[in-house]
C-alpha cells in the first residue's frame, strides 16, 4: 500500500480544487535517468480497467500493479528544501539513487 502525508494531502486537494475536477491522483514510477526509475503523479479523471485505487486522508490514490508492486510500503509527502517544493517519496524498496536524485533502482523486482 502507498500512504500520503496530511501535507501531501493538502496539496493535492489543493491542486484538485484549484483544477475543478478529477477524482484524485495517479501515482506511477516509470523507466528513465540514469539509474532506471523515476517518480511521476498525474490527475485522474477516469480510472483503466487495471488500476487500483483507495482512498487515504481523503485523498482518491489511483495506481496500476506494477507500480504497486514497486512502491509498497512508499509514504508519498510534500516538503520544501531552499527554493524547490515538491513530493517526495520514502519507498523503502530504493536501493540507490542517480547522482542528481532525479532516478532511482530497486533491489528487488
Amino acid at each position: 500500500m502507498i500512504t500520503i502525508t496530511d501535507v501531501a494531502a493538502e496539496r493535492v486537494q489543493h491542486y484538485l480544487t484549484g483544477r475543478g475536477k478529477g477524482i484524485g491522483i495517479r501515482v506511477k514510477i516509470i523507466t528513465t535517468g540514469c539509474s532506471g526509475y523515476a517518480y511521476q503523479i498525474e490527475f485522474v479523471d477516469v480510472l483503466n480497467d487495471d488500476d487500483i485505487s483507495y482512498e487515504t486522508k481523503d485523498i482518491t490514490l489511483v495506481t496500476d500493479p506494477k507500480t504497486l508492486n514497486l512502491m509498497d510500503g512508499t509514504e508519498v509527502d510534500f516538503g520544501t528544501e531552499g527554493l524547490n517544493a515538491g513530493f517526495k517519496f520514502n519507498n523503502p524498496q530504493v536501493d540507490a539513487m542517480c547522482g542528481c536524485g532525479e532516478s532511482f533502482t530497486i533491489a528487488k523486482q
